[in-house]
């Protein structure tokens, strides 16, 4: 693990740095607070410290301050080095942000003990950041195609709607947001023919061909069931249809095979575009408007892309 060590006394720092080498710690070594500061500010910073109290430049219980301020969500452990044994000292400089605090002259054995408190404190901070980060994405992803489930695809919707508004209120970008109901042609006749097995196959197998014929911005969430609701930012809608076209095209090039059965799939979608004006942040009036399309696509036949634009400004694919 990374150690930073901030001390202005060069016996000390050589000290401190050969015995925290010995531990097996990878040190780093600065001579003041501000140079502690500016080597913070990397990607890869350590996450335990040895900061020394009377520094030039920031002292450390000013860089306990700044810490704590920038790093709310993931702090470093700070051991604050000191000559100060006052209580209101030592308390003045936890109040500040540090973790711990250790006197000089400081014994070796108490600081190696000290040390290893810090390491296991970060060790299971950054188990419990992986854990949060994993319950997050459980909380996020549908389970069968580990795609966004509703709930997270029509919170991503409205982050979005947000960002064309911000982008068309400063005229920054000239974007239009487009949506599409995407739905699994005769998926019940999948289900009651082959069984459920093999009808949660044929999903995951389309939603890696969607997926496939998305672009890097686009977003794919799975709305229920055979439908998936995909987002579009685009320059102009006609864009957005050969997305969409893509999409059902690679959902119909090949039979998926599963099982030794060889399974023909087609897939119908309904789009239409996001309109300030009319949709404000309603998202149930934009999701209407591209379930009427995806309606329209089924009448007509399946298999292809109809666009429903407010003003009724039909296109079928």
């Amino acid at each position: 693990m990374k150690l930073l060590i901030a001390e202005d006394d060069k016996t000390s720092r050589l000290i401190l740095r050969s015995v925290c080498t010995k531990w097996g710690y990878e040190v780093e070594c600065v001579e003041d607070g501000k140079a502690a500061w500016d080597l913070m500010q990397a990607d890869d910073a350590p996450n335990l410290m040895i900061i020394d109290w009377e520094m030039p430049r920031m002292n450390g219980v000013e860089f306990c301050q700044r810490m704590s301020e920038k790093f709310k969500q993931n702090p470093p452990y700070i051991i604050l080095l000191t000559s100060r044994s006052e209580t209101k000292d030592i308390v003045d400089g936890l109040r500040a942000g540090a973790n711990d605090y250790i006197a000089k002259p400081f014994n070796n054995e108490e600081l190696k003990v000290r040390i290893a408190v810090g390491r296991r404190m970060i060790e299971l901070q950054n188990k419990l950041n992986a854990t949060l980060i994993k319950l997050t994405e459980l909380a996020s992803k549908d389970v069968l195609t580990g795609q966004l489930n509703r709930r997270a695809i029509m919170e991503s919707l409205t982050k979005e709607i947000r960002r064309t508004e911000r982008h068309q209120r400063t005229k920054r970008l000239e974007q239009v947001l487009c949506i599409g109901m995407c739905d699994i042609d005769h998926f019940k006749y999948v289900n009651d023919t082959y069984g459920h097995l093999v009808g949660d196959e044929v999903l995951k197998e389309v939603t890696v061909r969607i997926q496939q014929a998305l672009r890097v911005n686009d977003l794919l969430g799975r709305f229920g069931g055979e439908e998936f609701l995909v987002i579009t930012p685009v320059e102009e809608v006609a864009n957005a249809a050969l997305v969409y076209e893509r999409i059902c095209h690679l959902v119909a090039e090949q039979p998926i095979e599963i099982y030794d059965l060889s399974i023909s799939i087609t897939i119908s979608c309904g789009v239409t575009s996001y309109v300030p004006d009319n949709d404000g942040t309603k998202l149930e009036t934009l999701i209407a408007r591209a379930d009427e399309a995806l309606y329209q696509a089924k009448d007509e036949g399946r298999n292809r892309v109809v666009i429903k634009l407010f003003e009724d400004q039909d296109t079928t694919a």
